[in-house]
């Protein structure tokens, strides 16, 4: 209860918020789809949100009693499972919108890479704050990155374009926050950067033969309304959805894009159902609450003291804003649509339960910091 206690409640009530309008958003996007569609109870989605909800509770009064350390040490012995889960779902995984990434338990989907992301920025976290005295040995520095790279690329192999772009920025934003010599760092950089842009310019000239014909169609992102009837259905429906509500909204559950034109508005694109029934005005509010609680992270991570704790503030930060501009650039036609869930707002088990996970240990190196100014 200690740790409770002295959890930032700032940071705490943001997050229970956000989690409220989400489950509140949930049932109003998806009742529709859920009898129409799949001909089952209106409250089927937001009945498995909460019970996704639940299961978060248990694991963040789990997780908050844990030190940063001892999660460190379990996210070790995580990472290299998460390998092995990963390469046998490519394996003997099932195909689903074109992607292998979801395991199925009956009523229920896993998604792995989900859980990769928040294991890896505890296991980078805990590695690099156990050798920071030794972080001047090159090998020291790029061994943690190894296992990193081999979950990356069985990412992108599944394929999943976005989930490998948000591993791939969260790992490199860790692993150059480290307190390592400025001419390692620029070596790095400049060889990352040489990479990228061989990388490119092998796409551009082969046509597409690293991403896959699927994932180049979607960097067609221009007019998506005349493609209408074919790649451009979700993001057009979702301008309509989003024009429909003007400033005000037409009233919570009063979408009429939820009628089957998107095809799942619980998910990618609720925040356009969001807008439609409540209005412009309420997604700003949604928008500043973001703002708050990211920078709320930031802040926690500049005052803390250890290695460990800053580097966990920082990845989940980084993990944060990605989904949240990915998702929502994606929506808004600027950026290729990559399947992106919106945090505390979509549907998803996996995810939920990985953002309480990521939210928990934020909370707990500053409950352990707060106890030791105490104890001082």
């Amino acid at each position: 209860m200690k740790y409770i206690k002295r959890t930032d409640k700032f940071l705490l009530i943001l997050s229970i918020v956000l989690f409220i309008i989400g489950l509140v958003m949930v049932f109003s996007s998806s009742n529709v789809t859920a009898y129409m569609r799949f001909k089952a109870s209106p409250y089927y989605y937001f009945i498995h949100q909460a019970v996704f909800l639940g299961v978060g509770l248990i694991l963040f009064l789990i997780m908050i009693n844990l030190s940063s350390r001892t999660v460190g040490k379990i996210s070790h012995v995580l990472m290299y499972a998460m390998i092995i889960v990963l390469g046998v779902l490519l394996v003997f995984g099932k195909s689903k919108n074109d992607a292998v990434s979801w395991i199925n338990l009956g009523k229920i989907s896993l998604q792995p890479s989900e859980f990769a992301k928040v294991i890896t920025i505890f296991y980078l976290a805990y590695y690099y704050d156990k050798n920071k005295n030794n972080l001047n040995n090159m090998w020291t520095l790029l061994k943690p990155l190894v296992p990193c790279f081999i979950i990356l690329l069985l990412i992108m192999l599944q394929p999943d374009l976005g989930t490998s772009i948000i591993y791939a920025v969260i790992v490199g934003t860790i692993f150059f926050a480290q307190p390592m010599p400025k001419l390692t760092k620029f070596k790095l950089v400049t060889l990352l950067l040489c990479l990228l842009l061989v990388v490119g310019l092998v796409e551009i000239s082969g046509n597409g033969k690293i991403l896959g014909k699927r994932q180049t169609e979607r960097f067609n992102i221009k007019n998506p309304c005349d493609r209408l009837l074919t790649d451009g259905n979700q993001v057009c429906n979702g301008y309509i959805a989003m024009n429909n509500g003007g400033l005000w909204g037409k009233g919570l559950g009063n979408s009429t894009q939820k009628y089957l034109y998107l095809p799942e508005p619980y998910t990618d694109f609720i925040f356009c159902i969001l807008v439609e029934e409540l209005g412009a005005v309420f997604g700003l509010v949604v928008l500043l609450l973001y703002v708050l609680l990211i920078y709320r992270i930031l802040r926690i991570g500049n005052n803390v003291g250890t290695n460990i704790a800053k580097s966990i503030c920082y990845g989940v930060f980084v993990y944060l804003v990605l989904h949240i501009s990915v998702n929502l650039l994606g929506i808004m036609g600027l950026i290729p649509l990559t399947g992106v869930p919106l945090p505390f707002i979509s549907y998803g088990g996996s995810f939920t339960v990985c953002l309480i996970a990521a939210l928990t240990e934020v909370q707990r190196v500053y409950a352990e910091k707060k106890l030791k100014s105490e104890k001082e």
